[in-house]
């Protein structure tokens, strides 16, 4: 790429990286700040209602500027990729105290409506799914994955059975090949957000190798999916995008479903609309959904968009919701039990995507204590479908100890925080953490001696990321100051000073955080290593508790509406 005259190197860095992602938001992380550039900072000025300058640097050309610190990125993000746009985050992948000259940047995410795991971008009662179709003569190949659960399916039909589809799973974003956008728009309309990808992505050797790689399988016998030539095609080209989108840590994905026409009853665009199924206004799915826990609600809304086909399987749900009509005390403890487990699904996705915070991991410790009760109470009635769900129910409880004793009690929201590791788990760590509380003790001490010595009451210690640590007096009683004090700022209306008593005790402190910070962070990604081996059976969990959650929401509603148990025939 050729250089423009009198460009920066930080511009030549961010134009090199802004030309491998054309048709994405590109967002720069310059110091504390996340910038756009050119058309970029137009766009995200109008859409974010950010100022608009300009870059110029003397030179004849000039560029927008907007930018947002990078503390906001969760208030930015989402407005940026719900307004349709794809976002390419940009960060800086060295620390720039270590570095002279041009900080090493690179893209670390690529956001699109389809592979949005922030929590902002996400609606708790419903699943954020990708679609991907391989268009063929025949039939359509689909495969449909929500990254924020780990949910992956496959299925193929022809272009009927997948505008059905399309409308029940309604997904976020649909990937296809780019020779087949007309087809795409005559066949389905205009109103999903596509994306296109080159022709050869779409191979079926390609897309088996890829799908047997992600799941370490030797054969894709073990999902049922052998012969669905289309349907693996659409499934290989997921797993590229998100390869493709720079979202490499998949190890939640760890099964592959296949959706069988005759299972389901299948509706089109206009019986969903003209039922009142979903929608934004009054719908049935918001009338019955009395649903306790996210996924819940989002296996009510499948549950809702494909019914099912089978009597036997109907009537096993049936017969479970008048068992739990029946036994009042034991559907009321589920409930409690599952509205106390959080969103055990997206928690488990989001242990290898290293989204988790430490609140969250103790989250799952509490959700992995409540799947123990639900077993108990499932293993106990006199069900068969209950007794088989809590057979499913996994309580992992080595893990469960383990968090429960590392992590403290009241976690701060971020891992750089502090104070999220228990005491008593690691002796370097305990022993940095005395230095530094009986540092900031002593400052106390210090203050509170310099104050009686000087006769200046109003006398405080304070510190900066400029030079640390420093004594601050009013101009008041600046001529109380002695002569062995070094100032180092005037304010309007005070002025700031160190002493070299003041300096030896900040680089105790400061050193202790910094080790106290490095240890926890340490701890805390050990931790994560081993609770990815726990995805599978949280995974689990969470669809058993989801339907448990279902089955004790349709008890509730037969009370209060006052519905019957209807009686089926083939």
């Amino acid at each position: 790429m050729a250089k423009a005259a009198g460009e920066t190197p930080l511009m030549q860095q961010h134009n090199a990286i802004k030309a491998r992602y054309p048709d994405a938001i590109l967002l720069f992380r310059v110091g504390d700040f996340y910038e756009t550039f050119g058309q970029d900072a137009v766009i995200a000025s109008q859409v974010l209602g950010i100022t608009l300058t300009k870059r110029n640097n003397g030179n004849a050309a000039s560029s927008e500027l907007a930018g947002f610190p990078h503390h906001s990125m969760d208030t930015y993000l989402h407005k940026l990729v719900k307004a349709g746009y794809r976002v390419a985050i940009c960060d800086q992948l060295e620390d720039p105290k270590t570095v002279k000259g041009i900080v090493k940047r690179g893209v670390t995410e690529l956001v699109t409506p389809g592979v949005a795991t922030n929590d902002k971008l996400l609606e708790h009662n419903s699943n954020n799914f990708l679609a991907a179709l391989h268009f063929n003569e025949e039939k359509i190949g689909l495969s449909f994955l929500d990254i924020s659960t780990g949910e992956f399916f496959i299925a193929e039909g022809d272009k009927e059975y997948t505008d059905k589809l399309l409308q029940s799973l309604q997904p976020a974003e649909v990937i296809f090949q780019r020779n087949k956008q007309k087809l795409f728009k005559e066949y389905f309309g205009t109103n999903f957000f596509t994306y296109t990808l080159d022709e050869w992505i779409f191979a079926d050797v390609y897309a088996e190798e890829s799908l047997l790689k992600h799941f370490g399988t030797h054969s894709l016998k073990g999902f049922g999916v052998e012969g669905m030539k289309e349907g693996i095609i659409a499934s290989g080209a997921i797993l590229h995008y998100l390869k493709d989108t720079e979202h490499p840590n998949l190890q939640h994905i760890t099964s592959l479903q296949r959706i069988n026409k005759d299972d389901h009853l299948w509706m089109d665009r206009f019986t969903i609309r003209n039922l009142e199924l979903i929608g934004e206004n009054s719908t049935l799915f918001k009338t019955i959904n009395n649903t306790v826990s996210p996924m819940g609600a989002r296996l009510m809304k499948r549950w809702m968009l494909m019914p099912l086909n089978n009597i036997h399987q109907i009537n096993e749900r049936l017969d479970a919701v008048e068992w739990l009509i029946k036994e009042t005390d034991i559907r009321n403890k589920i409930t409690q039990h599952i509205k106390q487990a959080g969103d055990v699904e997206r928690l488990a996705s989001k242990v290898p995507l290293k989204k988790i915070n430490p609140r969250e991991v103790l989250q799952v410790a509490k959700g992995l204590q409540q799947a123990e009760a639900l077993k108990t109470i499932c293993s106990a009635s006199q069900n068969a479908y209950l007794k088989r769900l809590g057979d499913a129910l996994n309580p992992c409880n080595f893990i469960v100890d383990k968090i429960l004793k590392e992590i403290s009690e009241n976690p701060p929201a971020a891992v750089n925080k502090g104070g999220l590791i228990a005491p008593g788990i690691h002796a370097e760590l305990d022993e940095l953490r005395a230095i530094a509380s009986g540092g900031k003790n002593y400052l106390l001490e210090l203050q509170q001696k310099e104050a009686a010595l000087t006769g200046i009451s109003s006398l405080k210690i304070s510190f900066n990321n400029v030079f640390g640590y420093y004594l601050e007096v009013t101009n008041l009683h600046k001529s109380k100051v002695p002569d062995t004090w070094i100032r180092k700022q005037t304010l309007a209306n005070a002025e700031r000073y160190i002493t070299p008593e003041l300096k030896v005790y900040e680089e105790k402190i400061v050193g202790a955080e910094d080790k106290i910070q490095q240890i926890e962070q340490n701890l805390f990604q050990d931790l994560l290593s081993e609770l990815q081996d726990y995805i599978a059976p949280m995974q689990v969990n969470g669809h058993a508790m989801a339907v448990l959650d279902n089955l004790c929401c349709f008890a509730n509603n037969a009370l209060q509406f006052g519905y019957k148990k209807p009686a089926l025939h083939d």
